[in-house]
């Protein structure tokens, strides 16, 4: 064994870092039941969103409200109005990895990829209106993990080098996945 190799040693390291991922697209229909009957639909837009999220078993539960505020014409088009509501949605985000060796207390960080936005309102039968919602969100499960690292004793003027058909300029490594290797750990 040579003198460098007696200098090195694995060590664990505890640190933070993504514990888990996923995101979904999700669909939603709201039924508005506006104060006049309506003629025509004018305009519908979402707005004031808000959510959080927890984990719940295998997946993350994104939840919160928006406003749905609908703009609409009454007594043969000839007034407008604007009907405000606040809608509660809750949507079930699967995860595509979770690393059941995280520990500690759990970070839960949700986004939303694409924030809700009304896509289709029509009239309904007894003077309703139906609202269909389309929203993304995407989640990350911060916890901490070991990582395992080399390290020396001591680290001035040595050349270390790296064995093998590695070239420094090569693009062998630019498409490293790590989470694939959980998967073939598993």
């Amino acid at each position: 064994m040579s003198g460098t190799d007696k200098d090195l040693q694995c060590r664990e390291l505890i640190a933070k870092a993504v514990c888990g991922k996923g995101h979904k697209f999700s669909t939603t229909t709201h039924t508005i039941i506006p104060s006049q009957t309506p003629s025509t639909i004018l305009g519908c837009w979402i707005i004031n969103t808000n959510f959080q999220a927890e984990k719940v078993g295998d997946a993350v539960e994104v939840s919160g409200t928006y406003d749905v505020n609908l703009w609409f014409s009454f007594a043969n088009n000839t007034q407008t109005e604007v009907k405000r509501e606040t809608v509660k949605f809750s949507v079930l985000v699967p995860l595509t990895f979770f690393d059941k060796n995280c520990r500690g207390d759990l970070e839960i960080v949700a986004r939303a990829v694409e924030q809700p936005k009304c896509v289709k309102a029509e009239l309904s039968a007894g003077g309703t209106i139906t609202v269909r919602v389309e929203s993304e969100f995407a989640v990350e499960i911060i916890g901490e993990t070991k990582v395992c690292v080399v390290v020396c004793n001591n680290c001035d003027d040595k050349d270390f080098t790296l064995i093998g058909d590695y070239e420094e300029n090569s693009d062998e490594f630019d498409d490293f996945d790590s989470a694939s290797m959980l998967d073939e750990l598993d």
